[in-house]
């Protein structure tokens, strides 16, 4: 037996080490970089497609647009650099204020009808019916083929002189334009009847988003005599807010995107290619005719950016402005 003065004796060597902290990271079993190597390369490999269209078709083509803002561009001779001055002459141009102005004028007129149209059908679809999915299917059928160019043609013709709607507002209502197409001032508002028309899409994300109000809530204001208005102004409407404001915001860049129905339906009328007097010149129009008619694609690629920069800023607006009026299931304007 070890007595207390043989250790003392035997001095710090006979001490016992100090022992650190303890190692609490597991023992990786061998093989595991390897396995995760390998699977983020497999992760990647499936990615890849996306990835190249992205680059090729996407980032690359954005790239390229940008510098090419700040050239002289012609599409047959070597980009010239010349700085601001498209953006220059840009702001100058009256044709180019009038696009904007036109533009502005279609999605404060479009935006929020298209969305009136879809929230009033959405309620009534919303109630049980016989035949309640064909009406859906029907209703939600323009979204599909509303941007088609057929369909553009076809309004083109509705709304032409002498076509359905001009008889029809002759014999109705004494009043005799010419045909809307024909006409600078009436020309818009037939675009804005096609992309009302075309509320199918906005229609079934409101529907999905009543589906999700609780019946309870509608049964307790009917028993403290809450009437049709005030349920849905005091229930639904608070309830469906984070669907509006999903609806506003895609609807409204999609209304900024026009061009396909305002160059075919306003195209030729007048000798115009965007309408008669410029009565439908949306921005994209515009943009259209000085990058591919004026060969003017540097100055195509300035309005391209600005467009895209507008759009960013009306996205912060709306973003800003939700908090006075979403409401969250954490609270008003909380995410």
């Amino acid at each position: 037996m070890t007595s207390p003065s043989s250790l003392k004796s035997a001095g710090p060597a006979a001490a016992p080490a100090a022992a650190g902290p303890p190692d609490r990271r597991a023992p990786r079993p061998p093989g595991l970089r390897a396995r995760r190597r390998r699977e983020n390369l497999a992760g990647y490999l499936f990615m890849s497609p996306w990835l190249c269209g992205f680059l090729l078709l996407t980032a690359g083509p954005m790239a390229v647009s940008l510098y090419l803002a700040f050239t002289d561009f012609n599409l047959f001779d070597s980009p010239k650099w010349i700085g601001l001055d498209n953006f220059s002459e840009m702001f100058g141009d009256a044709r180019w204020r009038k696009s904007v102005e036109v533009t502005l004028l279609y999605v404060v007129l479009g935006t929020p009808l298209k969305l009136a149209a879809a929230l009033g059908v959405a309620l009534l679809l919303a109630q049980k019916r016989r035949g309640q999915a064909f009406y859906r299917a029907a209703f939600y059928a323009p979204s599909l083929v509303g941007a088609s160019v057929s369909v553009a043609i076809v309004w083109k013709a509705i709304f032409s002189d002498d076509g359905p709607v001009d008889r029809a507002q002759r014999g109705l209502f004494g009043v005799d334009v010419g045909g809307w197409i024909g006409d600078p001032d009436w020309v818009l508002y037939s675009l804005v009847v096609l992309t009302v028309w075309q509320f199918g899409a906005p229609m079934v994300i409101f529907l999905a988003g009543l589906k999700q109000v609780p019946q309870e809530l509608y049964e307790a204001a009917e028993v403290d005599g809450a009437g049709p208005w005030r349920r849905f102004w005091n229930i639904t409407l608070p309830i469906l807010s984070p669907v509006m404001f999903f609806n506003v915001l895609l609807e409204t860049i999609h209304s900024f995107q026009i061009f396909a129905s305002a160059y075919i339906v306003g195209g030729g009328a007048g000798g115009n290619a965007c309408g008669p007097a410029d009565g439908s010149l949306v921005y994209t129009c515009y943009l259209y005719v000085q990058g591919f008619e004026n060969s003017r694609m540097g100055l195509a690629s300035a309005m391209a950016w600005m467009l895209l920069l507008a759009v960013g800023l009306v996205t912060a607006v709306l973003f800003w402005s939700q908090r006075r009026w979403v409401h969250y299931e954490g609270g008003v304007g909380s995410r």
